[in-house]
């Protein structure tokens, strides 16, 4: 436990020099490493015995270093890859707030404001290169839950989808792809889908999927069959959570189904990857992560009621509510 602060910020090192992908190729020793990623030869050597020792990495009898199954999400082109998602993590603005977690405990509110003079979404939404590598870590996280979502629900019943704070439509699309016979619209604000017609027109789907820009604390567009909320709620506090379902309710039809998809805190006292996002939660924003009754509560708040759980094999749950 003592160390997996320094494990967690020398994979972030790694991943920003990009060890994995000169490794791609094949195996290298120190000194070839070194001069593909621009480092001291010594440095990288001390680095890479600590990430061997954990199965990061892997050092041949020849000296030379190789990629695991674990360092290939380190790769840029991996088809998941968890790049970005370290970066994040291991960059210096993410460090600096965690070093405020007690402030965060003992005020019970967000570092952002008093440390960087906005609210985390604010502030990244001003300065783009902090929001463009926290939208590409989070796009990482979202293709992990991507098969155990498919396994465990069904989409296919829906006709028109609208996907809420739906960033660059990777769930849609995944969705659209399946069901041939859907159609659907990603709805998030005009920084993060301006531009996204290009992508949509590039996966095939320009003609059944399209984006509109908007808040989801004023209006979402209205006639969906089914409303996607995919790891919003959990950004917001309780006030601003029923804001936004209160939005998505005012636009939908009587027969329509919300599906929220957030990780749902369990009750037992075992760890769980929801207890860890949860004070990440504390720290960076407004938010916090919720048991099935918390969310039961605030969907009533919302107009909705809770219908069904479904879990998958990865920590997310598909939250099934109606209009009430």
């Amino acid at each position: 436990m003592q160390v997996a602060g320094f494990l967690s910020q020398s994979i972030s090192a790694a991943a920003e020099l990009g060890i994995a992908d000169a490794l791609a190729e094949g195996p290298r020793r120190s000194d070839e490493l070194a001069r593909a990623v621009g480092a001291d030869e010594d440095g990288v050597r001390r680095l890479m015995r600590l990430l061997v020792s954990f199965g990061v990495f892997a050092q041949r009898r020849d000296g030379a270093y190789a990629l695991t199954a674990m360092s290939q999400a380190l790769r840029r082109d991996a088809e998941v890859t968890l790049r970005d998602l370290f970066l994040f993590y291991g960059s210096p603005f993410h460090r600096n707030h965690w070093t405020h977690l007690t402030d965060a405990v003992r005020t019970g509110r967000s570092v952002g404001r008093d440390l960087d003079g906005a609210d985390f979404f604010d502030y990244a939404a001003e300065h783009r290169e902090l929001g463009d590598l926290f939208d590409k870590a989070m796009t990482s996280i979202s293709t992990l839950s991507v098969e155990p979502l498919f396994a465990a629900y069904d989409f296919s019943r829906f006709g028109t989808l609208v996907d809420v704070g739906g960033g660059r439509g990777n769930l849609l699309i995944e969705i659209l792809t399946r069901n041939p016979a859907a159609t659907g619209i990603v709805f998030d604000l005009p920084s993060v889908v301006d531009d996204l017609a290009a992508d949509l027109a590039a996966t095939g789907l320009a003609q059944r999927c399209t984006a509109t820009a908007g808040s989801f604390f004023e209006s979402v567009p209205a006639g969906g069959d089914a409303y996607l909320l995919k790891h919003v709620l959990h950004d917001w506090s309780e006030d601003e959570a029923v804001r936004i379902l209160r939005t998505l309710r005012a636009a939908m039809d009587p027969t329509a189904v919300l599906l929220v998809i957030e990780l749902v805190l369990p009750v037992h006292h075992r760890p769980h990857p929801g207890k860890v996002i949860d004070l990440e939660m504390l720290v960076n924003t407004a938010g916090r992560e919720r048991t099935e009754e918390q969310f039961r509560d605030l969907l009533a708040r919302g107009g909705f009621t809770l219908t069904a759980t479904v879990a998958t094999a990865a920590p997310d749950c598909v939250l099934e509510a109606v209009p009430r």
